[in-house]
């Protein structure tokens, strides 16, 4: 088997802990969110971006092109999310309407979330077209995204109700769409420059998530101090493993 796509296969276990974890204690996830997020910055700041300013040199307008790709990949999903996704519902709503907007709620964020999750199997495979080294290093990302996708799913479920069965639901389409996604992105040639830009998009995913999602989750369960240690914590991981351990 293809190392990407045995990658994302193990990443469905990480999603599947995560969402174990959920239902099963909440003490002390919010530090694990934290050190998600740590990992994911790193991944961007230290071996992701680095890469893509190297394979691809081109500007517009005296930017650099995967700049303006980052930005893009950034507000592509945060507009995505405001136009289409439906937010969670609240304490306050009680019988046939929340259980209808849960729902709506459920169904719409397991299309997103097969949506995003293809999209990294993809940037795996590319990143292994690239160096096993960045590989490796976007596969560390994608188990710490999967885990925090495992948990906030799940969490999210058990508040609506009837959770169980789309649990599993979601984490089986996790796991589908991330070794499909890994599948294309090996497979597929494209140029550096091209595969620069869409490197570029993915880190601007990747730091939309972290900002727009681990975070504010990992803040809202415990705010603390130990919550932003285990993100500095996260984010120094990365640095030695880029810098200093050889993975990249």
């Amino acid at each position: 088997m293809n190392v990407a796509i045995g990658l994302a296969a193990l990443t469905a276990i990480s999603t599947s802990v995560g969402g174990f974890l959920a239902h099963r204690s909440r003490d002390r996830l919010h530090l694990v969110l934290g050190l998600a997020a740590g990992l994911l910055f790193g991944l961007v700041a230290f071996d992701l971006l680095p890469e893509v300013f190297t394979i691809n040199k081109s500007t517009i307008g005296n930017v650099p092109t995967v700049s303006i790709a980052f930005v893009v990949g950034f507000f592509t999903l945060h507009f995505a999310e405001q136009l289409f996704a439906s937010h969670e519902p609240s304490e306050s709503d009680y019988g046939h309407e929340h259980n209808h907007a849960a729902n709506i709620a459920g169904t719409i964020g397991g299309i997103a979330m097969g949506g995003h999750v293809f999209l990294d199997g993809v940037a795996l495979g590319l990143a292994f077209q690239v160096s096993h080294a960045l590989g490796i290093a976007v596969f560390i990302a994608i188990l710490a995204h999967a885990f925090s996708d495992g948990l906030n799913t799940v969490s999210f479920l058990i508040k609506s109700g009837h959770w169980k069965k789309r649990a599993l639901w979601l984490l089986g389409l996790d796991a589908v769409m991330r070794i499909s996604g890994a599948t294309l992105g090996t497979h597929i040639k494209i140029s550096d420059p091209i595969l620069g830009i869409y490197l570029a998009i993915f880190s601007g995913f990747v730091i939309y998530l972290a900002t727009s999602h681990i975070l504010p989750e990992a803040h809202s369960r415990h705010p603390s101090k130990l919550t932003m240690v285990a993100t500095l914590v996260g984010v120094v991981f990365m640095w030695l493993v880029v810098g200093h351990i050889g993975i990249a």
